[in-house]
């Protein structure tokens, strides 16, 4: 069952869980966003862990249309982090991102995780931007660990406490 997210700017979409099946339909995503993208099997392969999971955004009453993103998170005990998340070109700046970062925190709150690890490429502003909105905040940086179009880049380790407020 899925949660509906209106965007104000372009279509509505439904967040969703994340399947084995959905791994097709996100990889291509994942090559548009990524310089070293993950395939599809890469991506079945993590959803066979029982530890990993993550969300789909789908375009509302649309099931065949490509999807507008999805992250791909893991937990284990009471620590989890962010794998991947990739916003569809066509679909950025509609606040998908947001949305599928709420439903994971939504997910892990419900999990009773204490905190969420991410990394992200330094210098992309508006990842960046959507993390610390979303209450992360720097704890590392690590130097060449993305590799792009442009030669190699640092990372920034994030962190989100989760147990705050329960």
């Amino acid at each position: 069952m899925g949660f509906p997210f209106d965007s104000l700017r372009q279509r509505p979409f439904v967040i969703e869980p994340l399947t084995r099946e959905d791994a097709r339909h996100v990889a291509p995503i994942h090559a548009a966003t990524f310089f070293q993208p993950w395939s599809e099997d890469d991506i079945e392969a993590m959803l066979r862990d029982s530890r990993t999971f993550g969300f789909i955004a789908r375009e509302e009453g649309n099931r065949k249309a490509p999807p507008g993103g999805f992250v791909l998170a893991r937990q284990i005990l009471d620590e989890a982090e962010i794998l991947t998340i990739g916003v569809a070109p066509a679909s950025q700046r509609q606040g998908l991102g947001y949305a599928l970062m709420d439903a994971t925190l939504r997910h892990l709150h419900n999990a009773r995780a204490g905190m969420l690890f991410l990394e992200v490429d330094e210098l992309n502003a508006a990842a960046i931007a959507l993390y610390r909105r979303l209450g992360f905040k720097q704890v590392g940086r690590r130097p060449g660990y993305y590799e792009t179009a442009a030669g190699r880049v640092a990372a920034l380790t994030m962190r989100r406490d989760l147990t705050a407020g329960r």
